[in-house]
């Protein structure tokens, strides 16, 4: 097996995982959006219920073949280590940050490369942000930052996650009615639950042995020159572009479909992701890779992420996707940002003020309309 600790053999196990993530796309996940770790959160935060953005609620099965993929396969590995203790509270916001800033660019860093295949330049600013948070990291780590070595622990605490997502996605299938589910927009796109749990599965099996992470490769690079890591995303970009080109999806636009062209926005963003991501040991991806492995503090960053998706969704800190039809509702169509949401806002409040006249008013003086306005029958 030392050939899949080569560039080649990294190269190899990228492609593969290329070929999972376009698999999805083909089978019913957004185009670009086709394997996400941070739209899979937010979109499985949505259908238990921790946010109310109705066109992104689904439990996605992939978080659970992730997680499970890489539990089963460093236990036949005799890689799997149960250990906590490092700075579970510090890791804990930091995962809450990291997703919150993943949700204004609309992507984590694997979204961010799929995005790139794809031709849109907005995801490419992003990128040069995310280098950039990366290198910061890079340096931190360089004068001596730690959040503290883990510490071994009972080797059942490890277990605990891979169970709880195994039973909550039993419910989906057995009570699907204790979630909800999006009827429209990017949680209402997936592909066939089996399916997705099988790509879900074989990923986190080529995550946890290749030791994917896209904070991780970028920071080997720069601290010890080592490009192998980065061959895993270079083989994952590569079968991206194909498919994208081959299925007419491929064009250099200034944002692709659940997108925003904000640049200060995605620049911002992105740095934070990828400076969260260094001081964390890994990206959302690799955390969840950890967290099925026996990392209790991957755990506690999980957690995280998943208040953090429902953070940003309940505060309006999630950024808008542009759209040619929010220019009929005034809404820029390069809409994006956490501004994007006060834009919206704004434009509904004048619809509603349209519909209604002026404060206090009745124009056709029905009971109906004094009723609506807070004066009912009483006003006479």
């Amino acid at each position: 097996m030392r050939f899949f600790n080569t560039k080649k053999g990294l190269l190899t196990l990228g492609i593969i995982a290329g070929l999972g993530a376009a698999l999805l796309a083909y089978l019913g996940n957004p185009k670009n959006m086709a394997f996400c770790i941070a739209c899979f959160i937010r979109d499985t935060a949505g259908a238990m219920k921790f946010h109310n953005a109705e066109v992104v609620q689904y439990f996605r099965p992939e978080i659970v073949g992730i997680i499970l993929g890489a539990f089963l396969i460093s236990l036949f590995t005799k890689e799997y280590r149960s250990t906590g203790g490092s700075s579970p509270v510090i890791r804990f916001f930091l995962g809450v940050i990291m997703m919150v800033c993943a949700l204004v660019f609309l992507g984590c860093p694997l979204r961010m490369i799929l995005r790139m295949s794809a031709g849109d330049i907005s995801s490419y600013v992003g990128f040069v942000g995310f280098a950039a948070g990366v290198a910061t990291g890079a340096f931190f780590l360089r004068k001596g930052f730690s959040l503290g070595r883990a510490y071994p622990v009972k080797k059942e605490n490890g277990y605990v996650l891979p169970i709880v997502v195994a039973v909550l996605f039993a419910l989906v299938i057995a009570v699907p009615s204790l979630y909800v589910f999006s009827k429209k927009g990017p949680g209402s796109m997936h592909a066939v639950w089996y399916a997705a749990l099988g790509v879900g599965l074989v990923f986190g099996v080529i995550a946890q042995k290749s030791r994917m992470c896209f904070a991780g490769s970028l920071r080997d690079i720069i601290l010890l020159k080592d490009f192998r890591l980065f061959s895993v995303i270079g083989g994952i970009f590569i079968v991206m572009l194909i498919y994208n080109i081959a299925t007419g999806n491929f064009k250099f636009v200034a944002f692709g479909p659940i997108a925003h062209a904000q640049t200060i926005w995605n620049i911002l963003s992105m740095y934070a992701v990828g400076f969260c991501a260094v001081l964390l040991g890994g990206c959302p991806l690799r955390q969840l890779v950890l967290a099925g492995t026996g990392s209790s503090d991957s755990v506690i960053t999980v957690l995280g992420m998943f208040v953090g998706a429902a953070f940003a969704h309940n505060f309006k800190l999630a950024a808008g996707a542009a759209a040619v039809e929010n220019a009929a509702k005034g809404i820029k169509a390069a809409a994006g940002g956490p501004e994007a949401y006060a834009a919206e806002a704004g434009a509904r409040e004048q619809e509603q003020s349209a519909l209604q006249g002026p404060a206090g008013s009745c124009p056709d003086g029905t009971e109906a309309c004094r009723a609506a306005d807070g004066r009912g029958l009483s006003a006479e």
